[in-house]
């Protein structure tokens, strides 16, 4: 891939921290990461990161808002999120997911869907198991320290970072947008990073 065919400059990807992994790394994501640096972390493949945006920016596109769910119990992501649902319409939950929301009819809260994106399989593991259990496709933002055999899709990244989610949101909201013939969103990737 050469650099003019990213979505951003890798600087910007760089910046951001979105290649940036743990110790830890797992079976499921040893396919994204590049190496392992001399302290131990793991670093992902900017250009698996890049590529993982476009497909599930593509995928999300064949839905309609009101059909994707978004969840993220990392505080880190709450800002990121709500940016995204707020400009492409796409309901959100930031902070604790209640469990049932999208199983049990008789909540007050409770929706259809047919995707959840979470942004960390393991804290958001009750909407993961909701999702399953409601039969939403499954995707997930993972680290490489996550276990991704509960989702159908990973978007590899820096799942903990704010402003590698931030950019993340801001990448995959402007690709929704854009794949759904609507036109590209009006803000800046530190828009969905700022506190």
């Amino acid at each position: 891939m050469t650099e003019e065919s990213f979505l951003v400059p890798s600087d910007t990807y760089f910046k951001a921290g979105v290649h940036i992994g743990t110790k830890f790394r797992t079976k499921y994501m040893a396919q994204f990461i590049y190496k392992t640096r001399t302290d131990g972390l793991s670093v992902l493949n900017v250009q698996q990161i890049d590529k993982r945006i476009r497909l599930v920016a593509k995928f999300l596109a064949q839905y309609s808002p009101e059909d994707i769910i978004i969840v993220s119990r990392r505080e880190n992501g709450w800002r990121p999120v709500k940016m995204f649902g707020k400009h492409t319409g796409i309901s959100v939950f930031a902070g604790r997911y209640q469990p049932g929301i999208l199983t049990n009819p008789k909540l007050e809260n409770f929706r259809e869907a047919k995707v959840m994106l979470v942004t960390d399989p393991w804290p958001d593991r009750n909407a993961v198991k909701d999702g399953i259990r409601a039969g939403c496709v499954m995707i997930g933002l993972c680290d490489t320290n996550n276990e991704a055999n509960n989702l159908d899709l990973i978007l590899p990244c820096n799942n903990k970072g704010r402003q590698s989610l931030g950019l993340i949101f801001y990448l995959l909201a402007n690709e929704y947008m854009k794949a759904r013939g609507l036109k590209e969103i009006e803000a800046k990737p530190e828009d969905f990073s700022a506190d």
